[in-house]
């Protein structure tokens, strides 16, 4: 059976309409889940494994039966390291299908189908009584319900629930319980990822003084979004912050008995350990396994360690960034309290001096100014890039005229603000959503720019001569940067708005970037081939029926796709030198016929070749080009350094390859740029010369 799916087309911009197999959802939710990856954590595994046993011990020293209740229990793996440390009975529950009849037939195929029962149902629909899904009440309980933030997976109303309904009072938990730690510091990189910068830009011509754009007062003013920043701290360098705090201990919870999802405050005091500005809070989270804490599973970032390199990898667990309403001016040995609040799914912070602890908790932070709704935290810090900004001043500067007519196209950019500074006659800029629109406006009017730029809500398709006042363009910029675009090349959108364009466009007019290309190399990941690697056995377990579930819907029709990621986080060694594999004319319109590229290259490093790294350029003119890629040359040891505002296509091969980096074996690619699709349909291989 067929069904009809809206698919965002990456070159028009518009939904295409087209027919799926109705498993098209479950294939896509399963083939992008990464579920390999926790089960791949040993570290996790282990202590898990570890606190199981002990609580199973002491059940078994009362004289009591084991009943043990797994909530989220995935592929069961959990319950069967239960049943294996004596449990009497297990129940398992899982509300996703798809896992919830895996993890039956991993059951089955380990031998526990008479200890174990799979629940398809959320936990809070789970009955207990002689005719429910449970016989009796749990003295056990095992959960995994944490993600980054700890609660934001719903693990606080589930314990609630549980308790209330599901298990005895005086239970054993694994964990037995969660601290939160958190760390004040003052970091001008991540504070670029909520606050708009001022912007130097050049002035118009030779000898003028340049301008310092300011960002608007209601965006510098706001509190932001309450959403978590999660990243993997350990890839932040301790260079790139200044501790204004010790670590501090902000709350702990204690799963074993009664949990409460209300509203609630802690806070921590501390003497301050360096004057500066209290900008960000770093936060992680550990768990204790046992009641004496014997037995812990730390998200510490690595530079916390004594030897870095023993720190466990967890894509799963990462760590959290909150940025403050408001930085603030701290004063060495000043006495401060961190704040940590939270409600059933989200932490906020706030710090306060230590004598107005009476005040009223901080609300949780709410956008007023809209520019946090607008730009994500990696469009902040490219926004705030100096050298970025560079170099857009630079080309436009080359090609502004006193005359010039310049349309912008790109969602919530600056660039109109920078061509009105550098002395263009007039600006028009097209913009995606109204939201987008009245974050740019807000630009323009705290530098009190009135007249000289228009912003225009409109689609470039629909743009005619009137909206322009008859006026010609002479200049079409972007960056590009499109908040609808996924992977590296859909921003090829601005291709499709050049040529929808083109008649409005004079004959001599420039349109910058000129020309983009499409770069890859071969890659050995540090950690992140975790994700897509089968599992097989698992700490002495078969969970091979979730690697094949995976399997058959990364086979699925979109299965062999490039996947983004943010490789500034997940460190990886060049095996093959980056190479150019196609380039996209902006000057000529977007062509009818696909292009395409094929080609070779042969590993010049010793490694495991894990997959395929993908990346963008963009050549605002013939000597000044942009990457969303690479950010600097591989060193000699193959060591990447790639931009922390986009994202980058990564292809995981089926089979990773062992490269003695003779350069006699290749990484075969074959790829075509589909113009209507918008997409690049890719395929690698080695071969072995």
């Amino acid at each position: 059976m067929k069904t009809f799916c809206g698919r965002a087309n990456p070159t028009t911009g518009a939904l295409d309409w087209v027919e799926e197999s109705e498993e098209y959802d479950y294939h896509q939710e399963i083939a992008r889940s990464c579920y390999a990856d926790m089960l791949h954590d040993h570290d996790r595994n282990l202590k898990y494994y570890e606190g199981i046993r002990a609580a199973v011990r002491r059940v078994k020293a009362r004289g009591e039966k084991v009943v043990v209740l797994d909530i989220g229990t995935g592929t069961g793996l959990l319950s069967m390291m239960a049943a294996t440390a004596g449990a009497d009975r297990c129940y398992a529950v899982e509300v996703f299908k798809p896992m919830a009849e895996a993890a039956l037939s991993i059951v089955q195929k380990n031998g526990f189908s008479d200890k174990i029962k799979i629940i398809n149902k959320h936990s809070t629909d789970v009955t207990v009584g002689e005719d429910g899904d449970m016989q009796e009440k749990a003295n056990v309980l095992i959960t995994e319900l944490f993600d980054t933030e700890l609660i934001g997976e719903g693990a606080l109303p589930s314990y609630e629930h549980a308790h209330l309904h599901l298990v005895q009072a005086g239970c054993e938990a694994v964990p037995h319980r969660a601290t939160v730690y958190a760390q004040l510091v003052e970091s001008e990189l991540l504070w670029s990822w909520t606050q708009l910068q001022p912007l130097d830009v050049g002035g118009a011509g030779e000898g003028q003084r340049g301008v310092r754009l300011l960002p608007p007062p209601a965006l510098t003013h706001c509190t932001g979004t309450h959403s978590v920043c999660d990243i993997q701290l350990s890839q932040v360098h301790p260079g790139s912050f200044t501790a204004l705090s010790p670590v501090c201990t902000m709350f702990r919870v204690d799963f074993s008995k009664p949990v409460s999802s209300s509203f609630q405050s802690h806070s921590s005091h501390f003497l301050v350990e360096s004057s500066g500005r209290g900008q960000v809070v770093l936060s992680w989270w550990d768990l204790h396994m046992d009641p004496q804490g014997h037995i812990v599973c730390s998200m510490a970032p690595s530079w916390t360690y004594q030897d870095p390199d023993t720190a466990p990898w967890r894509d799963h667990w990462m760590q959290s960034v909150y940025f403050l309403p408001a930085e603030r001016s701290v004063t060495l040995g000043e006495e401060l309290s961190l704040t940590v609040c939270h409600d059933d799914y989200s932490l906020w912070f706030s710090v306060q001096p230590r004598s107005s602890q009476t005040e009223a908790p901080p609300p949780r932070p709410c956008c007023t100014c809209q520019a946090h709704l607008v730009w994500n935290r990696p469009r902040f810090g490219e926004l705030n890039d100096r050298r970025r900004t560079e170099s857009f001043v630079r080309a436009l500067r080359s090609v502004l005229a006193e005359d010039s007519v310049c349309l912008s196209v790109s969602d919530g950019s600056l660039l109109p603000v920078i061509a009105h500074a550098l002395g263009a006659k007039k600006v028009f800029a097209l913009e995606n959503s109204r939201m987008s629109k009245h974050v740019v406006q807000q630009v323009l009017e705290s530098n009190s720019v009135t007249r000289g730029v228009e912003l225009l809500e409109i689609r470039p398709e629909q743009l005619s001569s009137s909206e322009l006042g008859g006026e010609q363009i002479s200049v079409l910029m972007a960056e590009p940067y499109f908040s609808t675009s996924l992977l590296p090349w859909h921003s090829l959108f601005f291709w499709y708005c050049r040529t929808a364009l083109s008649g409005l466009l004079k004959p001599d007019a420039t349109v910058l970037p000129g020309s983009a290309s499409l770069h890859l190399l071969g890659v050995q990941f540090q950690d992140l081939w975790r994700i897509r690697a089968p599992c097989g056995t698992c700490e002495g377990f078969d969970v091979s029926p979730m690697d094949q579930m995976v399997q058959r819907s990364l086979d699925f029709r979109e299965s062999r796709e490039a996947e983004p990621h943010p490789l500034w986080e997940y460190p990886c060694r060049a095996l093959t030198d980056p190479s150019l594999v196609m380039t996209f004319d902006f000057t000529q319109c977007l062509p009818q016929q696909p292009i395409s590229s094929h080609g070779s290259l042969p590993f010049i490093r010793d490694g495991r070749c894990h997959g395929v790294a993908l990346w963008m350029e963009y050549h605002l003119t013939d000597d000044i080009t942009v990457s969303a890629g690479l950010n600097g040359p591989i060193s000699e040891q193959g060591v990447c350094e790639w931009t922390r505002h986009r994202k980058q296509g990564v292809y995981f091969l089926r089979t990773p390859w062992e490269s003695s980096g003779d350069g006699v074996a290749a990484l075969a690619y074959s790829l075509t740029f589909q113009p209507r699709s918008g997409d690049i349909s890719m395929d690698f291989s080695v071969s072995p010369e």
